[in-house]
């Protein structure tokens, strides 16, 4: 091999892992470009003078904060608010402890028909709620549940439950069985044994449900569409419904009244980011 043959073969030896690691961060730059651009267009339509027409991304003339203090008072989100973040906080507890009982139960113990159970349970999966909403609209009220928290709260629960038993199941699955094994010999109930053994490696995968199952019960619109008819308890994103509708040509008020909605999401997920990465890694890597 020449001298000249041998420099250029180095060069692309070279170039490769250079070019390796920028590609990593080129297509992290386009994710985040993805992610941010429509957040980005919202709050700068947010900012626009009210009644402005905007049919794009535009820089606002001036910055116009009254915008989001007319949505609040015009759409009410201070009861709207109020009333999602008690559904959340009455759905997330309640749905991660049973799916949590439930995962357990059918990865470490012999529950008899524990297939066909799960098989009944993962069909959930597949059933959208839109199926499901009329039929259980009549359930509910023939138990005086309707145009109730707990009525809704319950039905939330049922729609999230086979995704968290799933997730759960899952993640004990591939635990180490000489733990639950070891736990057992030293003769710690099957209570101990996932309460004192077992959860406190287990946090990453729960605090990652209860983040899902948060922007879930925030974000659901159908659910207390129907089910809650009484003005004064229907939930942030069925109130930004309604609001769409008297507001649908005023865009800077839409766009400032959305921003109100998501705010609890987005920072529910700043605060959990970490855990919730963990959780997702730690999934992905045992299976």
């Amino acid at each position: 091999m020449t001298t000249g043959a041998l420099a250029t073969a180095t060069a692309k030896a070279t170039a490769r892992p250079a070019a390796r690691g920028l590609a990593a961060p080129a297509v992290l730059a386009v994710f985040l470009a993805v992610v941010l651009i429509p957040f980005l267009s919202l709050l700068l339509a947010a900012l626009q003078p009210a009644g402005t027409p905007l049919t794009g991304f535009a820089w606002p003339r001036g910055i116009h904060l009254e915008n989001f203090g007319h949505a609040w008072s015009a759409a009410g989100f201070g009861t709207l608010l109020r009333s999602s973040a008690v559904i959340a906080l009455s759905v997330v507890p309640a749905a991660v402890v049973c799916a949590t009982l439930a995962g357990y139960a059918l990865a470490t113990m012999d529950v008899p028909g524990r297939g066909k159970l799960y098989a009944y349970l993962l069909l959930g999966l597949s059933i959208p709620v839109e199926v499901t909403v009329i039929p259980l609209y009549y359930d509910l009220r023939a138990v005086g549940l309707t145009n109730t928290v707990p009525g809704l709260a319950l039905a939330e629960i049922g729609a999230f439950m086979p995704f968290g038993v799933f997730w759960m199941r899952a993640h004990f699955a591939t635990m180490p069985r000489s733990l639950i094994e070891a736990a057992r010999l030293d003769g710690a109930s099957s209570w101990t044994t996932l309460w004192r053994v077992l959860m406190p490696s287990s946090r990453p995968a729960v605090t990652t449900l209860g983040v899902l199952y948060f922007v879930w019960s925030w974000n659901q619109f159908l659910l207390p569409l129907v089910l809650i008819q009484d003005p004064g308890r229907r939930t942030a994103p069925a109130g930004l419904g309604l609001f769409t509708g008297q507001y649908e040509v005023d865009v800077p008020l839409l766009a400032a009244a959305t921003l109100i909605v998501i705010a609890p999401v987005v920072l529910v997920y700043l605060f959990f980011q970490r855990h919730f990465i963990n959780g997702v890694l730690s999934g992905a890597l045992k299976g």
